[in-house]
């Protein structure tokens, strides 16, 4: 167990972030897993039978001090850390002509700062194991939706991860963007409703994130656009 590697999960409590928790939890890796709500990590934890090599940790992916503290956290109880994956994010599902500014703030600080903060407070301890950084980014990342405040901010991802990229890869640290389209998560709870078509499923992009981790040494696997079948942009 103390050689097997180990991942902190921004947002790990619930869809894609506990969908790729359990699978490498499975594969016998230590996770930590993030999450603003105890609550909802406590049943996270239950519902996996309470395993050693979990850790749920309490805080605000947006604030540098909680992340820094997850960060210290998961390297003293584990002993390393070989990925990390930025995985918390949401959506106002308004537009900026019509929408409501109170909650674009946080949406900016979480899905924009939340990553960065993230690389910053992890890239001394990846460097020790020349480990990978995950950027859940979207597919609206790269297709303009009109009046997309979240658009923007995963735009705002898309470009981080390569940004990241270039200055980290002189130390043996990959970065992958994974940007999924459509995908039955609690993403869609604010929204009121799932959207028409064909969804994937949270496990499905956890296969992403999971495939461009095992990677072999020295492939560094950049950009996984994501999308189901029928979604026509």
């Amino acid at each position: 167990m103390s050689d097997s590697q180990v991942a902190l999960i921004t947002g790990g409590g619930s869809g894609i972030g506990a969908a790729v928790a359990r699978q490498l939890l499975d594969a016998g890796h230590r996770v930590a897993v993030t999450g603003r709500g105890e609550e909802r990590l406590r049943a996270f934890a239950e519902e996996l039978g309470r395993p050693d090599g979990l850790l749920t940790l309490v805080g605000d992916t947006a604030v540098y001090e909680d992340v820094r503290a997850a960060v210290d956290t998961t390297v003293k109880t584990f002993g390393r850390l070989d990925t990390v994956v930025a995985n918390a994010g949401f959506a106002t599902h308004d537009t900026v002509a019509e929408g409501d500014p109170a909650g674009w703030t946080d949406m900016v600080l979480t899905n924009v700062l939340g990553p960065a903060l993230l690389i910053r407070a992890s890239v001394d301890a990846l460097k020790e194991t020349r480990g990978r950084i995950v950027l859940v980014g979207s597919v609206a990342g790269f297709v303009h939706g009109p009046g997309n405040l979240y658009g923007a901010t995963k735009w705002a991802v898309t470009g981080l991860a390569e940004n990241t990229r270039r200055q980290v890869t002189e130390w043996g640290v990959g970065v992958t963007l994974v940007a999924p389209g459509r995908t039955e998560t609690p993403f869609w709870d604010s929204y009121g409703s799932l959207p028409p078509g064909h969804l994937l499923t949270a496990g499905q992009i956890a296969d992403s994130v999971v495939w461009a981790m095992r990677q072999p040494d020295g492939v560094d696997v950049n950009t996984v656009v994501v999308r189901p079948v029928g979604q026509p942009v």
